[in-house]
């Protein structure tokens, strides 16, 4: 009689035969007591057996995956930067960024494209282009802050002309086509203003069907001086799209911006800031984005001049809000924080990924995975990173 184990050879029986990667020999003629044990030694093994196998799928499945979407220097553009991420009705997952065509800086000959999952971003479609203008001519097209509307399945996407204008365009059919962009400046834009930036990152639609997007702007003329000039705000739409208005803008010294829905309808702005404390600072609204509380700094949060993250990851039966930004020093270690108090504390901070980390956006996936966009390596690549809430709280989410 012989039994075939699979595993690493060593451990042997007493009588000698390997249990591990080897052929188990036994006698031929049966002795009632020494089957009894050998039934037992086999039943022992193939637990074993299991167990392992059991374990080594769980950590596969809570393994961190990691895949490049954008690599600077392929497909005609030099870098590709600023990232933003949604997920369509039909849960494709839509990846924006820049593409810089002729250096890394913010302004020039800046496209708007699209790269398409339909497998939870394992594996990424061909780049589309969303929109471009002049050809070769230095004309800036930018700040993705795409926002999908649950109700219709329309997936918008606001996005700047030189930080100066603003424009919007939509998807009707999940990400593959994109209509002609119509103006909206005067609609969320104040006229004495100057900088203007939609997002980046992602809008949200809040529980009463408004879409929200967050941006930014210089309430002067000019370039600089974010400090004395610079705000958060947001636009919105209460008719799906059809039209957008300016809602409240912060107090000075804030920059690009995300937001959430806490439980009690209100919102939480999460934001760059310019007062050199490596800090986000936060602020709320009790009138869904019409005004904004006065920013504070949360001392848990350590962020660099830098666009960051924030997203929901689920209201009921826990509340749990997720953040995604460079974990120090600078724009390096990308680190994702998890609070269960509506952000008022972030008790789980877990790095994602060790080396240069700059802006991200966050996303949870149908089966509650969490994925990371966000650029790396001095702006090399933007990746896409996907794991699991266990794997972030180590098995201990409370």
């Amino acid at each position: 009689m012989a039994v075939f184990c699979q595993g690493k050879p060593g451990n042997e029986n007493v009588d000698g035969s390997l249990i591990w990667g080897k052929l188990i020999k036994f006698p031929t003629t049966l002795n009632p007591r020494r089957t009894q044990m050998t039934a037992q030694r086999l039943l022992l093994v193939s637990c074993l057996l299991l167990a392992a196998t059991s374990c080594n799928a769980l950590v596969a499945a809570d393994a961190l995956e990691l895949t490049d979407v954008f690599i600077s220097g392929s497909e005609g553009y030099h870098t590709y930067r600023i990232p933003a991420i949604v997920s369509t009705n039909e849960g494709t997952l839509l990846a924006f960024c820049e593409g810089r065509k002729t250096g890394r800086g913010d302004h020039g000959d800046l496209d708007l494209v699209l790269r398409r999952s339909a497998d939870d971003g394992k594996t990424w479609l061909p780049m589309q282009l969303v929109y471009e203008e002049g050809d070769t001519a230095n004309v800036t097209i930018g700040n993705p802050c795409p926002v999908v509307d649950r109700t219709t399945g329309t997936v918008w996407l606001p996005f700047c002309r030189n930080n100066d204008r603003v424009f919007i365009t939509s998807s009707t059919d999940d990400g593959k086509s994109w209509a002609a962009p119509v103006e909206i400046t005067a609609d969320v834009k104040k006229p004495d203003w100057g900088w203007y930036a939609t997002g980046p990152g992602h809008g949200i639609q809040l529980s009463t069907g408004r879409l929200v997007v967050p941006c930014d702007c210089g309430d002067k003329k000019g370039w600089g001086d974010w400090r004395n000039k610079g705000r958060s705000l947001v636009f919105y739409s209460d008719d799906h799209g059809k039209s957008w208005k300016l809602g409240g803008a912060t107090d000075l010294g804030m920059n690009e911006c995300e937001v959430v829905e806490l439980a009690d309808q209100s919102l939480l702005l999460s934001m760059r800031n310019y007062f050199g404390k490596n800090q986000r600072a936060l602020a709320h609204s009790e009138d869904a984005g019409l005004s904004w509380s006065r920013p504070k700094h949360h001392e848990q949060i350590y962020c660099p001049t830098c666009q960051s993250s924030i997203h929901r990851y689920s209201l009921r039966p826990k509340n749990r809000i997720l953040y995604s930004g460079p974990g120090g020093s600078g724009r390096n270690n990308l680190t994702v924080r998890l609070s269960y108090d509506e952000g008022e504390t972030w008790p789980v901070a877990k790095r994602v990924y060790e080396g240069g980390s700059a802006y991200s956006d966050l996303i949870v996936l149908g089966d509650g995975t969490i994925g990371c966009l966000w650029e790396r390596d001095g702006y090399k690549k933007i990746s896409f990173a996907r794991f699991s809430l266990g794997w972030l709280t180590d098995g201990e989410d409370k």
